[in-house]
């Protein structure tokens, strides 16, 4: 059992690719039934719920490892990478492309602020704020999958959805980068 986080871990990386590889497919023009956008909602929804199940598990049967800790994060960043630009080459069309592309940055620059300050001893934990960001974003996502999939999904909700992710994925950025300033001030 205290295996089985970090089997879900792998497995929603796994989810992931395969989701991405879908999507992919779609914007190449390789996909004229339709199934592979299905598969990529599917696979998005279930990577999507191992996000929230692998970390329960891990506090639940005190399973938490090393690997766990790394493969938590890495596996959250694919997710949400992969689905952005999946959408993106998959055809989202240019609406999507600015909340996209701020959601990107913002994850790669808050990587890169957990880098140097790791390097430097300083510890950024995870905010409140940016676990709700991550499940907005998750819905947005699910959304944008699910268009034309889901019959009762009104066509501008997640559109909607994505500009409320890309705002709360900015500012919690911008906390970051605050937080981030204050902790290597303090160093010096």
């Amino acid at each position: 059992m205290k295996a089985l986080p970090n089997i879900l871990s792998i497995g929603r990386i796994l989810l992931t690719l395969a989701m991405f590889a879908a999507l992919v497919a779609i914007g190449a023009g390789r996909d004229p039934g339709g199934q592979l956008g299905a598969f990529a909602f599917w696979a998005f929804g279930i990577a999507a719920v191992t996000d929230f199940l692998d970390g329960w598990l891990a506090r639940r049967f005190d399973a938490i490892t090393v690997w766990g800790t790394i493969l938590d994060p890495i596996g959250d960043k694919i997710l949400v990478c992969g689905a952005v630009i999946g959408l993106l080459a998959a055809g989202a069309g240019p609406a999507f492309a600015l909340p996209a592309g701020l959601i990107l940055f913002r994850e790669f620059a808050v990587s890169a602020l957990r880098e140097v300050g790791a390097a430097r001893g300083l510890k950024l934990p995870v905010t409140g704020l940016a676990k709700w960001k991550t499940a907005v974003q998750l819905v947005a996502l699910a959304a944008m999958l699910g268009t034309g999939l889901v019959p009762f999904l009104p066509p501008l909700l997640p559109l909607g959805l994505v500009w409320v992710a890309a705002l709360l994925t900015v500012w919690t950025g911008i906390e970051y980068l605050v937080q981030t300033h204050r902790g290597l001030a303090g160093l010096t």
